[in-house]
């Protein structure tokens, strides 16, 4: 490693910038504008004695690593250290295992009839999962100092733990999972010597924290069912990073946003809903129970707009493809339904322009948040932080955020699409005085653990041989 050893170390699957080469080849680093990732590194902004350990995943990426794998980046904060790994690895750990094998687990998306195929090609990913775990681990271990902390984060790394134990038994460890982590009885869906390494492996970290109490108890409820002697563990609920959001509020490119989504809507109602193009952010009932109010309460026909901002994702899976194309044959057949000469019910808008989401996070009268399972799900937090139309929250019950907001929103079980509809029609049709009410618990909730308090709280949860907690 150039420089010298962090006191330190974040890692993760992705690290906070995009990079690509300047014409003189110097190497330019943009943040992305949603997710954890940049908030992270917003926290880190004065921590120079810090690195993050990330994939390189593209050619820009390789191209700006070192020799060592350090990147100058020029902003403040973190260093950046990159794990190269041959393609086919990085392929089977993160596409086969971590998004099409645990994220599925984790969320519950299995067609069990059909998935998964647990064969000779699932166990020759595994192995490759386990190499790109083994990787961060040694990458972790060359960068960190003597007694340094490690924050390692999500499900990409589980395996982690143990290796980097093995390793570097003088570092203060941290692991977070930004997913739920199911019950023994769901995650019974990898096979047992697949369950044992995962736990063990996550129990070779000093400590394991979650979003909510309900993803820390299932995953103690599964190290108790497997005879694993679990970690520390704790449940710490991210809150909205309200500072780097304002200042897209500010930003002239927001207030165009504004301008044309006013345009847009002109004076009906405005439904809005931000996603990840992903099967467990549910967008397929969140139309139907669209379709359903307009169905049976007429009087709200031309009346109502839905913006459904929907970025891909996981273009590389089939199951998301497929995804893709049955979302945006519904959002048409809705608007064939319903749609006038003036007015189209449901507005889609299959790209990634944050800018525009944050004007439509302003907005929106009503805000859907419906997902099968989510870790914590920010857009929760986030619109309400960003509203000033005191909008209302219909929010999932199987979000973790619904722990923090349930004294603000409309609380819905994901599948059952009347209720959603109901839920949806009671939002818009909300008096001024409770929606008031409760748009002002909604910001209360939503605020607490701003990333930098998150971040803090999480190192100190990280815990140095002997059980002694740091920093």
């Amino acid at each position: 490693m150039t420089g010298p050893k962090a006191s330190l170390v974040v890692a993760s699957n992705r690290g906070p910038f995009a990079l690509s080469a300047r014409p003189d080849g110097s190497v330019e680093a943009r943040r992305g504008g949603g997710g954890l990732a940049p908030s992270l590194a917003a926290a880190l902004e004065g921590r120079e004695e810090s690195v993050w350990v990330a994939t390189a995943v593209t050619e820009a990426d390789r191209a700006a690593a070192g020799t060592d794998g350090m990147v100058e980046t020029g902003e403040p904060g973190p260093r950046l250290r990159l794990v190269q790994l041959a393609d086919d690895v990085l392929a089977a750990a993160y596409d086969a295992v971590a998004n099409a094998t645990l994220w599925f687990c984790y969320h519950g998306l299995f067609d069990a009839a059909r998935r998964p195929l647990l064969d000779r090609r699932f166990y020759e990913a595994w192995d490759d999962y386990r190499a790109y775990n083994t990787a961060f681990a040694e990458a972790i271990a060359d960068v960190a100092d003597a007694g340094a902390i490690v924050f390692v984060n999500d499900y990409h790394l589980a395996l982690a733990g143990a290796t980097l134990a093995s390793k570097r038994p003088d570092l203060a460890t941290v692991h977070f999972s930004h997913t739920p982590f199911p019950p023994p009885g769901e995650l019974a869906v990898l096979p047992p010597a697949v369950r044992l390494e995962l736990l063990e492996s996550m129990a070779g970290f000093g400590a394991c924290g979650f979003h909510t109490a309900r993803w820390q108890s299932g995953f103690m409820q599964s190290c108790e069912e497997h005879g694993v002697t679990p970690p520390a563990t704790f449940a710490a609920g991210l809150g909205a990073d309200v500072p780097r959001l304002e200042l897209v509020v500010a930003s002239p490119g927001c207030r165009r946003r504004l301008a044309e989504l006013d345009d847009l809507v002109g004076d009906r109602m405005l439904i809005v809903r931000s996603d990840r193009m992903e099967l467990s952010k549910n967008l397929l009932r969140g139309f139907l129970a669209y379709d359903l109010l307009l169905e049976e309460h007429a009087g709200w026909r031309g009346r109502v707009v839905m913006l459904a901002r929907a970025y891909p994702s996981r273009q590389g899976l089939p199951e998301y493809l497929a995804y893709r194309a049955e979302v945006e044959h519904l959002a048409e057949r809705v608007n064939e339904r319903w749609a006038t000469s003036d007015w189209r019910p449901i507005e889609l808008a299959v790209d990634d322009d944050f800018t525009s989401t944050v004007a439509a996070f302003r907005r929106y009268d009503v805000l859907l948040v419906n997902p099968l399972r989510d870790g914590m799900n920010l857009v929760a937090k986030e619109g309400p932080s960003l509203n000033e139309r005191d909008g209302v929250l219909v929010l999932s019950e199987r979000a973790g955020a619904y722990d923090d907001l349930r004294g603000g929103c409309l609380g819905v079980h994901p599948f059952d699409v009347s209720a959603t509809s109901e839920a949806l029609r009671l939002a818009l049709e909300m008096p001024a005085d409770e929606r008031a009410r409760r748009a002002a618990a909604l910001k209360e909730g939503a605020s607490q653990l701003s990333p930098s308090d998150w971040l803090a709280r999480v190192l100190l949860e990280a815990v140095r041989p002997g059980g002694v907690s740091g920093p």
